[in-house]
């Protein structure tokens, strides 16, 4: 199944002159949700890995079904003020303004191999954020699993110094 076919093209979203990959069509299709879950499953194959920590809020919906799958730990990576016990937290650039992201301090260890996912690689900048989170807790950073990669703006040059890159479906 090819889920380019089935990822909707949104012109001049959110605004003028983006291209927005829109990933819903793919969730309402049972089947080819599925193919994504198994597709990006079989990326991480040879990696050794014990936990998946999911970016907010995209990253959950194949963060989820996958720690299941793996019956592996995940980890949510959470915008500032929505967990509720103590935090690691890392305040990162964004193209307009900045952002903070946060885990649960119990939710990772040293010697956890954490495989960060989302659902789309761009600049890189979440998730290098996330693999700094990562770190900070004491864990390491096994790979960055997405469903989709925008290869023309080069976020994958920014996260190989960090840990192997893997992405599903990409558009150059």
């Amino acid at each position: 199944m090819d889920l380019r076919k089935i990822i909707r093209d949104v012109p001049d979203f959110p605004k003028p002159g983006i291209l927005f990959r829109d990933i819903t069509p793919l969730m309402e299709d049972p089947a080819a949700y599925r193919v994504a879950l198994d597709g990006m499953t079989a990326l991480l194959d040879g990696t050794d890995y014990n936990k998946l920590a999911a970016v907010e809020s995209r990253g959950f919906i194949f963060g989820g079904p996958m720690a299941l799958e793996q019956d592996v730990s995940m980890v949510l990576m959470r915008k500032a003020g929505k967990l509720p016990a103590d935090v690691h937290q890392v305040t990162y650039d964004l193209e307009y303004g900045s952002a903070t992201l946060e885990i649960h301090k119990s939710a990772l260890k040293k010697g956890d191999r954490v495989v960060i996912i989302d659902d789309l690689l761009a600049t890189g900048g979440t998730a290098l954020a996330s693999a700094q989170l990562v770190e900070e807790a004491g864990a390491e950073v096994a790979a960055f699993l997405f469903l989709v990669e925008l290869e023309f703006l080069e976020g994958r040059k920014l996260l190989e110094k960090a840990g192997p890159v893997f992405s599903l479906v990409e558009y150059s």
